[in-house]
């Protein structure tokens, strides 16, 4: 496994960070740089224990209680959403839309990462109501490499 985040490494460059999606076991054994989590995975105390002081953690908020619950964590960052409407989860939580966003800023000094439904049409206004950087699937899958160059000349 190590020999496969190795070569990540080399082809992405040094400097990318990799964080593993609710498996802080496997970010270690993986040697990523950290773990995602949601609400119904380890939570954020036991994933500390995992990963280590140095590890860096991540967790999902859908409300103002949950961000308000996540900020007093030692989570790294955190992230809310859906904020738009999202084909990617097969249940998605309710959508909270630019204003939860705006409400989560208001709520945490953490990194806020929006997530759900971003694209490279609604990704700057998801910034602007405060969020910190974007998560982005949907809009990446057909053409990843023209659409991420696009996001980045939109985003920076």
């Amino acid at each position: 496994m190590l020999a496969h985040t190795r070569e990540l490494r080399r082809v992405l460059g040094e400097e990318v960070t990799l964080i593993m999606n609710d498996r802080a076991d496997l970010a270690l054994a993986a040697g990523f740089d950290g773990v995602h989590v949601g609400q119904d995975d380890l939570p954020v105390d036991a994933v500390r224990t995992i990963v280590g002081p140095g590890g860096i953690i991540g967790t999902s908020t859908h409300n103002p209680e949950q961000i308000c619950l996540a900020d007093q964590t030692d989570a790294d960052y955190l992230a809310i959403g859906p904020v738009f409407a999202t084909a990617s989860k097969e249940n998605p939580d309710p959508v909270v839309g630019l204003e939860g966003v705006r409400l989560a800023r208001s709520l945490t000094t953490k990194p806020l990462v929006a997530i759900g439904g971003i694209t490279r049409a609604n990704c700057r206004s998801v910034l602007d109501a405060g969020a910190d950087s974007v998560a982005v699937i949907s809009d990446l899958v057909n053409n990843p490499r023209a659409s991420a160059e696009e996001f980045l000349r939109i985003l920076l």
